[in-house]
């Protein structure tokens, strides 16, 4: 017995071997940041409507946010690929965490609007963030281990009890802003952690100037453009097909708490507990999918995702109690699935070198058709029909997991 014990403790430790140094150092401050960002996340689009807004503002807000961070892949990606990952990484960590006093101190939805905009320019290091783990991880451990980063979200289980309890003591506006000066803290102490990390990229140069990022903006564009024809095609077409999607799921992104509360009759502790429920799925499916992507390969988990979304819309549409409890297991299985897969298969195929310029221009796209259907979707929700943005995304699924299957394959050698 003692020797099977033994066996086990020693595939365990070989099997998650790559949980040190960076990835270690990251981990701990996703676990601070995962369990912050839902808690105000949670009636976000409620406290807008509170302070003035409308479901259209909802999108207007969206929009400018994405946009700006639409602005910064560029140059985010290409910051990333000259100057290391680190230091991008720790400074923009702390630019984000004092972008949440707006949404705190904000007496009408303009200030939240400016929050947004601003949270939105720190994530400029978002394309070194994903480019130093994809860097940190060995290529045979990559499904194992995106899907270990994303349990460390785990935490994040509870953050909308935290919400719906201060929503419960304090009201909709007192406890968002106290949820938002959580948020603060606890993303000012990620910061400090990611000090610790390590670069992991031989660089030109360990000096950044802000300015240079401006300039590089051109240069930047014009390199990440030029990248796609020296990556497979797969690349080009797995981020085609997904950016695509991410249009139609930000149509409805915002609307999911306004279309709960207002034509289901969901009540707003009911709601904490379904998002409470979803999160436990999603990163408790996150090991044994991560073993599956790296076991059956990366495609059939992306075709997978596309499915499992299309029967769930139909549950949301007409959902009640129930039925939003079989949506969001659906939900959460599929958004696990995708985002093991997609990365997994995104650094398969990218080379290192180029990796933080492809990041860059995917995250480009994505966030600007992002805003565009965050603010299409609020106009149609308005002044069209509440159902049609999650009916556009529901029929959005049946091409994408065609597509998938068709036109994306694994690469027979995989990239370090």
């Amino acid at each position: 017995m003692v020797r099977n014990l033994l066996r086990v403790i020693t595939t365990l430790k070989r099997e998650f071997s790559f949980i040190r140094g960076n990835i270690l150092i990251l981990m701990v401050s996703w676990v601070l940041m995962d369990f912050a960002r839902p808690i105000p996340e949670t009636y976000y689009s409620l406290f807008v409507l509170r302070l003035g807004g409308t479901p259209f503002i909802v999108g207007l807000i969206g929009f400018a946010s994405l946009i700006a961070l639409a602005l910064v892949q560029f140059p985010g990606g290409y910051l990333a690929d000259r100057y290391g990952r680190r230091k991008l990484i720790v400074t923009m960590t702390f630019g984000l965490a004092f972008s949440y006093i707006f949404y705190a101190l904000a007496p009408t939805w303009h200030l939240i609007l400016v929050g947004s905009v601003l949270g939105s320019l720190c994530l400029i290091y978002q394309a070194a963030l994903r480019a130093i783990t994809a860097d940190s991880l060995p290529p045979e451990k990559r499904g194992i281990g995106f899907s270990v980063t994303m349990i460390v979200g785990l935490v994040s289980i509870a953050s909308p009890l935290v919400a719906g309890f201060l929503y419960a003591n304090y009201g909709l506006v007192r406890g968002m802003r106290l949820a938002y000066f959580m948020t603060m803290i606890l993303f000012l102490a990620a910061a400090t952690t990611r000090i610790k990390l390590r670069e992991t990229l031989e660089v030109e140069t360990q000096k950044v100037h802000f300015m240079d990022a401006v300039r590089s903006y051109p240069r930047a564009v014009r390199e990440s453009m030029v990248i796609w024809s020296l990556i497979p095609r797969s690349a080009f077409y797995l981020f085609l097909i997904f950016t695509t999607s991410t249009f139609f799921a930000s149509m409805c992104h915002p609307y999911y708490i306004i279309y709960a509360t207002s034509i289901l009759r969901i009540e707003e502790f009911q709601w904490a507990l379904l998002l409470t429920w979803q999160s436990a799925v999603m990163f408790g499916s996150a090991l044994p999918i991560g073993k599956l992507v790296d076991v059956t390969g990366r495609k059939k988990p992306l075709v997978a995702s596309s499915l499992l979304f299309m029967l769930g819309m139909w549950l949301f549409i007409y959902g009640d109690v129930p039925r939003l409890i079989l949506f969001f297991l659906l939900a959460g299985i599929g958004n696990s699935l995708i985002s093991i897969a997609y990365r997994s298969m995104e650094a398969d195929l990218v080379p290192r070198r180029h990796r933080g310029k492809v990041i860059g221009c995917t995250s480009f796209l994505d966030y600007i058709l992002a805003s565009v259907g965050q603010l299409i979707g609020g106009f149609i929700y308005e002044s069209v029909s509440p159902q049609l943005p999650f009916f556009l995304l529901l029929t959005s699924t049946i091409p994408n997991a065609l597509l998938t299957l068709l036109l994306i394959h694994e690469p027979e050698r995989r990239e370090m």
